[in-house]
Parts: C-alpha cells; structure tokens; sequence
C-alpha cells in the first residue's frame, strides 16, 4: 500500500493540471499564427485563460482545452500576431489633431491656403480658444515666411492671431497679432543667447518673421489658450481607439510630462509638471484604456544626476495605474534637419549655412545623466536626428555600460542621419534603434529640405536601417504620431520599400519583413521595459492579439500598407472589431 500511494499522488495532480488546462476561457482555432516567440513562431490554434496566452500549438490540441464555457473562434485561415507596439507616440496630441484643423503635410497655393483657412475659422474647427491655430503644416512653407505675413498680417487677419503648427511639431509659424501676444519682438531675439537666437526666424532689421523652432515654438505654444481636461480626456479616448484599430495595444509616449502648450524643448520640468499623465490615469480608471503606456518623463537636455530627484517625485504620483507604466525618460539630444529649421546637430555643417545645428546635450555631462538614470533602473530615451547628435548619445550611453552592466534597455529615436562609425556601436552598447521608418521616402523632405543642404557622405546614410541592422543593432518600430500616421502597416510596407513620390530613397538601406515583424513585437516590447509581459504569444503573456485580413508574411509588399485589422484583443477582450 505504502509503495501504491506516491503512484495515486502523481496520477491525481495529472488529472488536476488536465482540468485546469482544460478551463480556457477562449479558443482560436484554424488559424495562421505567428507568434514572434522564436523557440514556437507559428501555430494554428490558440487558447487563452485570465487574459494570458495558455498555450499556442495544433487544432486538436487546443480544442481539447475547451470545455462548454469556452468561447470558440473559428479564425478561417486569417492571419493572428500579437498586438504592435509602437515605441514613440504623442498618442493624445495625436488623438486632440484628429478633430482639429489640420493640412495633413499636404503643399497648396498660399491663396488655396487662405481659402481652407477662412472656411475652418467659420466653421470653428480651426479655432483654439480666440486663436486660430491650424496643424499639420508641411516645413516647405517655412522658406515663405515673408508671403505668409504679407498674406496673414492685413485686412481681415491684422488683429487675429494666428498659428501654422508643422507637421513635425518643432517648427510653425505666427503673424504679428500672435507674435505680440508671445512677446516675441525684435528686443527678445537681440537679446537672446545666440545659440537660441536661431530659433526664431528674423528679417535683416531683426524684427520677427513669425518663423519658430525648437525653444523659439515653445514660446508661441506657451501663449496658445489652455486645453480644456475634458477635450483632453476626448482626445486620449479617440487615439486609444484609433490605436486599437490598427492592431496598436502599447505604445511609449515619449513626453508625458507635458500638456499642449507647455515647454518640452527647452523644459525644466518641476514637480507639477505632471502633463498627460492625469489623462492617462482618468482614462484607466474609467477602464477605456485598451493599451500599455509606457510613459516617459522629459527632462531637460542639460539636466544633472540631482535633478532625476525631482522627475521622481511625478513617478511615484502615477504609480499603480492599470496599465500605465513609467520606465524613464526622454531627451532632445537636439532638433529637426530639414531648411530652414536646420537645427539637427550635425559633424559636417550644413552646405548653406555652414553651420552645424544646435546640440542641445553637454557632452562633457550628459553621460553623466545617463549613468544616473541608468542606476535608478530608468530606461534612457534620446531623441537625435543629426549624426553627432547621434554619436553624443551614444557616447553618454557608454559612460552608463563603463559605470556598470545594469542590463536596463536604453534608446536613441529618430536617426535620420547616422555616421557609419556609429553602426557598430549600437549592439555591444545594447542600444535600440527606435525608427521612423515612414519617413524612408524620397519625397519633399528628403530630397528637397535636406539633400541640397547636407554632404553627400551624410545623405547617403539617411534612416539607415540596413547598415544599422548588418552591425547587429536591433531596430523597434515608432511613428512619432501626429508628426506622421501611427499606421504600423504603412510603415513596415515603406520600410521595405523605400519608395516615394520623387523615387527610392538609399535603395541599399531596405530592410526586409521579418525584421519589422520584429520591430512592432518582440523588439519594441524589450524598448518599453515590457518584454517578460507583452510582444509575443508565449504562454503566460498577456493575451493582446490581432485577426488581419490578409497574410501580412506572404502578400506583396505593395499590398502591405494597406492590411486591415479585423479584430484587436486586449488581455483576452475584444476591444476593436472592423464591422463596429
């Protein structure tokens, strides 16, 4: 009996790990699975029990999981992947532009212009308190500052203010009646430090030509009317949905410390600069927030290790929040590249100017800043366009390695510029490239904006997604949404292509589909700090899924940009269907 008993033991937990196996609360069945998890990465059957992936494998598997309280889902063939991720998103501006005024990028006739303007001034669309403020504006308007304020500073617009925001959201354009409510005048740009000077745009006489950029829009953007909470709270509902409907279920918001109209070039940020977070929170308590935010908090380019004290203070407000995490912070290593702005910081200077942009970082103590945060197990998000901006973060990340191997995840966005010496840096540093890859296009900006001003050697490695990936780097997917469309399939399609309206830009620099399969799962959930919980359909992870209607590893890639989510799924629940 005695011998008997250890056999009963182990044949009763067999049957208990059969029925709780058997309890999954949802089973897919028939599909065509990609997991993004390397050691199982396809399927055609799914099961899901507590809002976790149970177990992913064959039909006849999967089905004997259910039981008669199991939903089943016959998915027909369709294509299932775990929901994308996108690692650089201003999901409320997004969300706040979908339902104002806004040139989508698009170049018109300055009188077509007027005529667009006028008519979203009547219909209120474009009015932002006593303000008219229109976005979306594409940077081939800057060079044109002079028309526009012999357009808006008479007749019918002298005493209304007036903002153009750029599409990039570092540069814009105000007449006169905003200008003077800015306080911006040629006395304030005399005697600004001449580095900042730059950010303001000026005619010979140093008076204002209602041009901005970086520092310079920030005060343009400080004088705008207040953003209601309430039309906050709208437009963070608008872009969880948006998200959701394209297969979207986490993304990094990368300046969540600070709202519309508040300082994020030049912030130094106190403890009440607590932004979007209160948005995020009145979101996840009403239980609408379908989606991961990892929210980073800005800190000032030229911030010391003592200064983290206070960005802490803010964190540990917004900790325990129902999906809202806050991994770190994010950094402007400096500004944007296209003319007339030109204030990406570059090694060679620009062919114009021969300047070489502004850096924003102190390269004698931003490893400094670096290191600190990296001790405080903080991740470190650096925005850097120009090539030395980029090799400065870089430089400050290797202080951080040098210091210690804390195994924390650091990235540098943006990299449209990127010096060949750098490529190898990326893997031994463990730095994500967190890329635009959208933006891969020969278009206005790339060939017009930026090809004329910069060296050839620099614009043959523009957004230089190959070279970066043969050295071992691993590439996240991003959008910078509203600056572009936070479509992921748009821009895995462009990734690979690299075509535009004007030709391929740096056809030698396409990458292929695996890899921004790559980006938009598994490599984007390490950049956020979530990989142990999302990214991949690996039993235990949260169940966050998409059904598409096409097979996204097998259509052309053409046709890619235009895939359709049918279904997403967050942690087990249904929270987009394409009929809705």
């Amino acid at each position: 009996m005695k011998a008997f008993t250890p056999s009963l033991l182990a044949l009763a937990l067999a049957f208990s790990s059969m029925e709780s196996m058997a309890a999954a609360d949802l089973v897919l069945l028939n599909g065509k699975i990609y997991t993004a998890d390397p050691a199982n990465p396809s399927a055609r059957a799914m099961a899901v029990k507590d809002g976790k992936v149970l177990k992913v494998g064959g039909n006849d598997e999967i089905k004997s999981l259910a039981d008669g309280s199991t939903r089943v889902i016959d998915l027909t063939d369709k294509r299932l992947m775990p929901g994308l991720i996108d690692t650089h998103s201003h999901a409320v501006f997004g969300g706040l532009e979908m339902s104002t005024a806004n040139m989508g990028d698009e170049v018109v006739e300055l009188a077509e212009l007027e005529k667009r303007l006028r008519g979203w001034r009547d219909d209120g669309t474009a009015l932002h308190g006593d303000v008219i403020n229109l976005s979306g504006m594409s940077s081939a308007y800057w060079s044109k500052a002079e028309e526009l304020g012999r357009l808006f500073n008479q007749g019918e617009w002298a005493k209304q203010p007036v903002v153009l925001a750029g599409s990039d959201h570092h540069t814009g354009w105000a007449n006169n009646a905003m200008l003077e409510r800015a306080g911006i005048d040629a006395r304030l740009i005399a005697s600004l430090p001449e580095a900042e000077r730059g950010t303001l745009g000026a005619r010979p006489d140093g008076q204002p030509n209602g041009f901005a950029v970086d520092a310079g829009w920030d005060r343009i953007a400080a004088a705008l009317p207040p953003v209601s909470p309430q039309i906050l709270l709208k437009a963070a509902e608008a872009a969880v949905k948006y998200n959701n409907s394209l297969g979207i279920t986490a993304w990094m918001d990368p300046a969540a410390n600070a709202a519309p109209g508040e300082a994020v070039f030049a912030m130094t940020p106190t403890e009440n600069s607590v932004g979007i977070l209160p948005v995020y929170k009145a979101l996840a308590d009403k239980g609408e927030l379908s989606a991961h935010v990892a929210a980073l908090l800005v800190a000032n380019s030229k911030s010391r290790p003592a200064d983290l004290d206070t960005l802490d203070k803010v964190r540990q407000r917004f900790t325990g929040i129902p999906n809202l995490t806050l991994p770190g912070i994010k950094v402007f290593a400096d500004g944007v590249l296209e003319y007339p702005a030109q204030s990406a910081a570059l090694i060679d200077p620009y062919n114009n100017s021969q300047k070489r942009g502004e850096l924003l970082i102190d390269p004698a103590h931003f490893g400094e800043l670096v290191s600190a945060a990296d001790a405080r197990g903080w991740r470190v998000h650096i925005h850097a366009i120009g090539d030395r901006a980029v090799r400065e973060s870089l430089n400050g990340i290797e202080q951080a390695r040098r210091d210690r191997q804390s195994g924390i995840t650091h990235s540098i966005t943006h990299l449209q510029l990127v010096n060949p010496k750098e490529f190898a840096r990326f893997k031994p540093l463990d730095v994500i490239a967190s890329m635009q890859l959208l933006w891969a296009s020969g278009d206005d900006y790339t060939l017009d904006l930026v090809k004329p001003y910069v060296s050839a050697f620099a614009f043959r490695y523009q957004y230089p997604a190959h070279s970066l990936l043969a050295q071992g780097a691993t590439i996240a997917g991003a959008s910078d949404w509203p600056v572009s469309s936070p479509n992921p399939w748009m821009a895995m399609s462009q990734a690979i292509t690299r075509d535009g309206p004007k030709g391929v830009l740096n056809a030698d620099e396409r990458i292929d589909r695996a890899t921004m399969l790559q980006a938009y799962t598994v490599n984007a959930a390490r950049t956020i700090g979530l990989e142990n919980r999302i990214g991949s359909l690996t039993p235990g992870k949260q169940a966050d899924f998409i059904v598409l209607d096409r097979d996204v590893l097998e259509v052309a890639d053409k046709d890619l940009a235009d895939t359709r989510v049918l279904q997403t799924w967050f942690g087990g629940r249904e929270v987009y269907q394409a009929n809705d």
